[in-house]
């Protein structure tokens, strides 16, 4: 089928590479002209594991091509998919202004029947306000369906979600979209779910804030563990294996962040209220993520006594492995707090350094994750990239004028730190 895909961030451009090597012919349209530019000379505005090889590879097959034109899309396609930000507002709502915009934009260049499909995360009722919007600017008044079809991909896995889903949500308001939704999805084998509108945009909201509440669980059973000198991992461990509960998004560690379970999150709370009803247990939720951070804070400063004048290393800066995205990110968040109790800072990140310079200043970035201890009073690590666990701690310890490691993601075993000489403070693995 022919579509297109407005938007060619995270969700745009995985969503767009991932239905051309599918077989769909795909047009991805974004406004930002020189991102446009990057892309059609091979480049990659973000890092996301294998998406680099399948965009250069349907390219070049003719599957899959870039513009900045939303006319050009739209007239040339069956199916226009709706992917562009939903950012934050500062009272926790959804600023809706880009799915307006784009809305409009599209019932300008409508010239036929088309489906507008709503892949971004969009507060309940929006699909009804992008129907009643496109109905409103459309001059040639041809017909159109608008579907709701909500991603559930993982930054860092994202290709691998998408070509391999749990399952693909698609909300209508009427039926007459279904066979070509279906239609889209064929080759992914997954099971299809067809819902009404409102409860596809529901599902989305509904599904992070419970994972942001199961993070928030466990790590508030952390807090436990180091007043009791339990185990975190072990106590996860034997709960996981309950089928009813699972043993995903069970591991303590600074807390969640990202662009997306904060947001969302957020927008579930005030979705909520503005109907009338208050989600206390998701504030709550919100309550415990910060406090895993002042936690995490109050331990080094207990054990270092000052931070102020002290100089730390830091592993870690996107806000989980694989991704280069520091938006929302827990490690941005430590190192601006550390700063601001006068640290000085050796940072290394694989992929998020770059994007990292642009809100983190005033620190040294460091090449080699092995060299990020030369001269520190402690190493913290605050990212899960598997690479960290093969760090030389032998050169470690020696680089540190003190040998000791604040592991915010627990990756190393807490007995064999010992042994090897570190004073090793983890999250939830006996007494603070």
């Amino acid at each position: 089928m022919n579509l297109t895909i407005i938007g060619t961030g995270y969700v745009g451009l995985v969503t767009g590479t991932c239905f051309a090597e599918a077989g769909h012919k795909v047009i991805c349209v974004d406004k930002d002209a020189d991102k446009v530019k990057l892309l059609q000379g091979g480049g990659m505005p973000i890092y996301e594991p294998g998406l680099e090889e399948l965009v250069q590879k349907n390219v070049r097959a003719g599957r899959l091509q870039f513009t900045s034109s939303t006319q050009e899309g739209v007239e040339k396609s069956e199916v226009v998919f709706i992917a562009v930000p939903t950012p934050p507002m500062p009272d926790g709502g959804v600023d809706l202004s880009f799915i307006e915009g784009v809305s409009r934009e599209i019932a300008g260049a409508m010239n036929s029947y088309k489906i507008i499909v709503d892949k971004s995360t969009v507060p309940v009722k929006t699909g009804e306000k992008v129907a009643e919007t496109i109905k409103r600017y459309c001059k040639a008044k041809v017909d159109f369906d608008v579907v709701s079809n909500p991603e559930f991909l993982r930054e860092g896995f994202a290709v691998d979600d998408f070509m391999k889903p749990d399952r693909v949500v698609i909300g209508v308001l009427s039926q007459r979209p279904v066979p070509a939704m279906k239609e889209i999805y064929a080759p992914y084998q997954a099971p299809i779910i067809v819902t009404d509108i409102n409860s596809a945009e529901l599902i989305k909201h509904a599904a992070n804030s419970f994972l942001a509440l199961k993070i928030s669980y466990i790590n508030a059973v952390s807090v436990l563990c180091e007043l009791s000198g339990a185990n975190v991992q072990e106590v996860a461990q034997g709960m996981g294996m309950d089928a009813r509960i699972g043993r995903k998004f069970l591991d303590a560690s600074l807390g969640f962040g990202g662009s997306c379970f904060p947001k969302d999150l957020s927008a579930f709370i005030r979705i909520s209220e503005s109907m009338g009803y208050d989600f206390g247990l998701l504030k709550e939720v919100q309550k415990i993520n910060a406090e895993q951070m002042n936690r995490f804070v109050k331990k080094i400063s207990d054990t270092l006594w000052v931070i102020k004048g002290k100089t730390l290393g830091v592993l870690g800066l996107a806000f989980k492995q694989n991704t280069d995205d520091v938006r929302m990110s827990p490690a941005i968040d430590l190192c601006q707090r550390l700063q601001k109790e006068g640290a000085r800072l050796r940072v290394y990140d694989p992929q998020a350094m770059e994007k990292a310079k642009a809100i983190l200043s005033d620190v040294t970035y460091v090449a080699d994750m092995n060299d990020v201890a030369e001269g520190c009073d402690a190493l913290v690590i605050a990212t899960e990239w598997p690479q960290f666990k093969k760090l030389d701690l032998d050169k470690v310890r020696k680089n540190l004028a003190h040998p000791i490691i604040f592991d915010g993601r627990n990756l190393f075993d807490v007995g064999e730190m010992e042994r090897l000489g570190f004073l090793y403070k983890s999250i939830g693995r006996g007494k603070a």
